[in-house]
């Protein structure tokens, strides 16, 4: 799997991948998420690809406190062939090499395999509450 950075050309091969893995959610829009990481450390919005084809994403940032990490992503047909690994590895030496001290990400609780996975990779579950409050809506009040 290559490397590179996310182009504007990836925007929906990206989303029709983010909906295969079920990383979407109606009440947010990828498309919005995709331009709102363009404003900010756009470097780290990686995607992978086989044979031209866009398998993999990831997205990271760091905010000076810590770092981030949404929307790893590996197709279905290519998962444990060790490329969610490999992306990760590589945004924690990017990361790293930025300063940055602790990486965070979030995974949903019913998401067990995801769990596991990171619980390979060497994550271990913090004990704190995630919490969240939406500023700017994706979709209008109905």
């Amino acid at each position: 799997m290559q490397l590179r950075p996310y182009a504007a050309a990836d925007e929906e091969a990206v989303v029709e991948l983010w909906r295969r893995c079920e990383l979407t959610r109606a009440w947010n829009d990828p498309h919005k998420d995709i331009q709102r990481k363009l404003t900010t450390q756009a470097e780290l919005f990686l995607v992978g690809e086989l044979a031209g084809k866009i398998v993999a994403t990831v997205m990271a940032g760091y905010d000076g406190h810590r770092g981030w990490v949404n929307y790893l992503a590996v197709a279905p047909e290519h998962r444990t062939k060790g490329y969610g690994r490999l992306l990760m590895k590589y945004v924690e030496e990017a990361l790293t090499a930025r300063g940055c001290p602790k990486l965070n990400l979030q995974v949903r609780t019913s998401n067990k395999d995801v769990l596991e996975f990171y619980r390979r990779i060497g994550y271990t579950v913090d004990d704190v509450v995630g919490l969240g409050k939406r500023l700017i809506p994706d979709l209008p009040p109905r």
